[in-house]
């Protein structure tokens, strides 16, 4: 049966709490939204998120499918880098389907419609207009849906449906920060009638009638319109997670699906509709199989709710506050980056066969014994280690200083001096255990450089 293989969530550590937004701007708030680090994209959130997918499955996809409103690229392919951190086949085609929030719900239902084994990732950094109800009520996250056929899915495909129509909600013009919207209840009636025609013909095609379907979850930024097709459908709707996380663009339809099944019995039916630019309904039955080792509760509990205001907005680049007097990095490499590939993208190291000895960055002549071109590569971006010592340093160049440099002795061998993030420099000792994850180290002349960071295991 063809069906969802695998899937996991990324949900950045950082939250910011709307009433903080409230106060600066002397306005009111409820809840929090999830708000991506400075050194995260939506490249780096989707790799996170493919990572806790892909953990402990030998599944090597053929087709990687990319998407979000809010790509590091365009022109270049953004699902080339994550295709390069996830270690993928050079055999695997990895391809954007970007620019629109449908995109996301699109990738999933053509991976669903295929015959191969197809990775979908999508991710979002959502913004807005200081004080607008975008920037209060939006939200970053990645998501990850490894698609096939297997008799171990977490749920079978049962069918799905679209229905679209041209009309104008909501839009972006490239380059624009700020996203427009025409009349709520104009859009809210075109979505309430397709998706009316979207549920009877995914029904039909799956079989089932209405009350079969245990859970429904509605994905869409139109959050009147999600109201009443919530009532429309009568049936029993999930958390949109609008309180805790936010709207997550075209991450969304795949993060709140990835959340229902995570909480779903055995044998429920779960259907995901999602309203953007048109309605689409897909019915999947919960199988059983093994969720991510760290769901999306999971994540929701673990983060730290005390971003103050004024660093987000210094992250999205709102306010511009005076940088380190210390020179901006250059532009990376091109033909550099080609040559070491497999370490700056995949944290491929090398390890000498007859010593064992661990070498990061990868080495031809080994330190112990002085073995010259007898390595086997030692992939490193699972591995977790020690802080062995660190330093706050307040004078090198950050979007977001200070920097925390530690030096971490890996499990099984290996050392490497490496910056920390997702903590602060209260938040790291001597000693705390850390773990590897993709992050962007910063950017110029519009090329975004990539590489790994440590952050504390929670």
């Amino acid at each position: 049966m063809r069906g969802i293989v695998r899937a996991a969530a990324y949900l950045p550590y950082w939250r910011l709490q709307r009433a903080s937004i409230g106060a600066f701007h002397g306005v009111g708030g409820k809840g929090t939204r999830s708000v991506a680090s400075y050194d995260e994209d939506p490249t780096t959130m989707a790799v996170e998120a493919a990572r806790l997918a892909l953990a402990g499955t030998s599944v090597d996809p053929q087709v990687l499918w990319f998407s979000s409103s809010t790509p590091t690229y365009l022109e270049k392919t953004n699902a080339t880098i994550a295709h390069a951190a996830l270690q993928l086949s050079t055999s695997c085609a990895a391809f954007d389907m970007g620019g629109a929030v449908r995109s996301g719900i699109g990738a999933l239902r053509a991976a669903l419609a295929s015959n191969t084994d197809t990775l979908v990732l999508a991710a979002d950094v959502r913004t807005g207009l200081p004080n607008s109800p975008d920037e209060s009520a939006s939200g970053d996250a990645g998501a990850a849906i490894l698609v096939g056929e297997s008799p171990d899915l977490l749920a079978g495909y049962l069918g799905g449906s679209s229905a679209t129509r041209e009309f104008l909600d909501r839009w972006r013009a490239p380059g624009d920060q700020r996203t427009k919207q025409w009349e709520e209840k104009f859009a809210q009636n075109h979505y309430v009638e397709l998706v009316g025609q979207a549920w009877t013909a995914a029904l039909e095609q799956s079989g089932l009638a209405a009350d079969d379907v245990d859970l429904v979850t509605i994905a869409t930024t139109h959050a009147r319109a999600g109201g009443a097709v919530g009532k429309q459908l009568g049936r029993p709707v999930a958390d949109n997670l609008a309180a805790t996380v936010g709207t997550a663009g075209a991450a969304q339809a795949a993060l709140l699906l990835i959340a229902a099944l995570e909480q779903a019995s055995i044998g429920q039916i779960v259907a995901l509709v999602a309203l953007s630019d048109g309605a689409d309904v897909l019915l999947f039955r919960v199988t059983g199989a093994a969720a991510s080792a760290r769901t999306v509760a999971d994540q929701l509990a673990g983060g730290n709710d005390a971003l103050p205001y004024a660093k987000y907005l210094a992250w999205r680049g709102v306010m511009s506050p005076e940088p380190p007097r210390r020179p901006e990095p250059a532009r990376v490499s091109a033909s550099a980056a080609g040559r070491s590939v497999d370490w700056k993208f995949g944290f491929v190291g090398s390890r000498d066969r007859e010593s064992g000895a661990l070498h990061m960055p990868p080495a031809r002549v080994s330190f112990d014994g002085g073995n010259i071109d007898d390595m086997d590569p030692a992939p490193m971006a699972a591995a977790v280690g020690t802080v062995v010592t660190f330093t706050i340093d307040r004078m090198a160049y950050s979007p977001s200083p200070p920097v925390i440099f530690a030096v971490v002795d890996f499990d099984g061998g290996g050392r490497l001096p490496i910056e920390l993030t997702d903590t602060t420099p209260e938040g790291v000792q001597v000693g705390t255990r850390v773990e590897m994850t993709f992050r962007r180290l910063n950017a110029a002349d519009g090329i975004a450089n990539y590489f790994w960071k440590a952050r504390p295991i929670r």
